[in-house]
């Protein structure tokens, strides 16, 4: 039974072959989208995201981080 949008991502719907499958596919994201969002820091980063090159820009040096280097930025445990 479904309570709300998108809970059908929630722990323990899928099995183990498609949790692993979706790993494989796009490592740690689901763990971004269930977390809470420091606001302080996502102020910091904001100041520096350059949406036209989808990178943060740092005086001349553009930053393009994976999935695994945005959890290790936000504190996220996984």
């Amino acid at each position: 039974m479904q309570q709300g949008k998108c809970d059908s991502l929630a722990e323990g719907y899928w099995g183990d072959e498609i949790r692993q499958l979706f790993y494989s596919n796009y490592g740690d994201l689901l763990y971004l989208v269930n977390m809470k969002v420091d606001k302080h820091l996502f102020r910091a980063l904001a100041q520096y995201c350059n949406p036209a090159y989808s990178c943060f820009t740092f005086v001349r040096i553009d930053l393009v981080p994976i999935v695994e280097e945005y959890t290790t930025l936000l504190r996220c445990p996984n």
